[in-house]
Parts: C-alpha cells; structure tokens; sequence
C-alpha cells in the first residue's frame, strides 16, 4: 500500500529532530455547503533540524518514531517568509528640549441637575 503525502506549514521547530506540521484540507459543509477549511497539525521526524518555522514542506506517512511522530519530512516546497527586522539609527542631532505644554485653566463648577438647578438659576433676565 503507497504511503500518504502531505504538504502543510511548520508551525513549531522546537523539539530536537521534531517538526510540527499544520496541513490544511478544504471540505464541502454537510449542511450548508461552504467551502471551509480544516487543518490538523502532525508531528514528523527532522533528522537533521534543517527546517524553520513557516516553511512549507512535504510530509511522508511512516513506521511509528515516538509515541507522536508516525512521520517523516521529505522535503521543502517554499521557504519561509522573509522577516524584516528594523534598525534603530542612533540620532546624530539631539532634538532641543521641548518646552512644556501651558495647563489648562480648570472648568468652572456646573450646576447640578434637576428641579433644583431651576431654582439655583438667577431670575436676571426679566425685563
């Protein structure tokens, strides 16, 4: 019987000889018939670390390694995608010193609500 080949993302190269391998599948809905996606991640055996994080590889089906590994990497199909680190420059020319900002003038007291406001209210504007 052939083995099975899987292609999926590494997700963890953690372990020693280890990678962890997330292969999504694409299935039909039983009921409402969308198109999801469904992934299931495997452990498989890297004898030599040479795969990183987010790399895409192929995956073998093989006799059982450890008690979770049934697999074996067999080979990388995209590498992983290429991380920019930025670089701090160092500021040749020290900004002068800002001045601080003026406070602002505290809000004057509001007059409390309700029937009580109505009374509190000066009577001025009669005339």
């Amino acid at each position: 019987m052939p083995k099975r080949v899987l292609t999926g993302t590494v997700v963890s190269d953690k372990g020693d000889k280890t990678v962890v391998v997330r292969v999504e599948r694409r299935v039909k809905h039983p009921l409402y018939g969308k198109i999801i996606k469904l992934s299931k991640k495997y452990h498989a055996h890297d004898e030599g670390n040479a795969f990183k994080s987010g790399e895409q590889v192929r995956i073998q089906e093989c006799a059982p390694v450890s008690k979770l590994k049934s697999w074996t990497v067999l080979e990388r199909v995209g590498a992983a995608p290429v991380e920019v680190a930025e670089i701090a420059e160092t500021d040749l020319n020290p900004k002068p010193d800002v001045e601080p900002k003026a406070e602002k003038p505290a809000k004057a007291a509001k007059a409390p609500k309700g029937k009580s406001a109505k009374k509190a209210e000066p009577e001025s504007a009669e005339a």
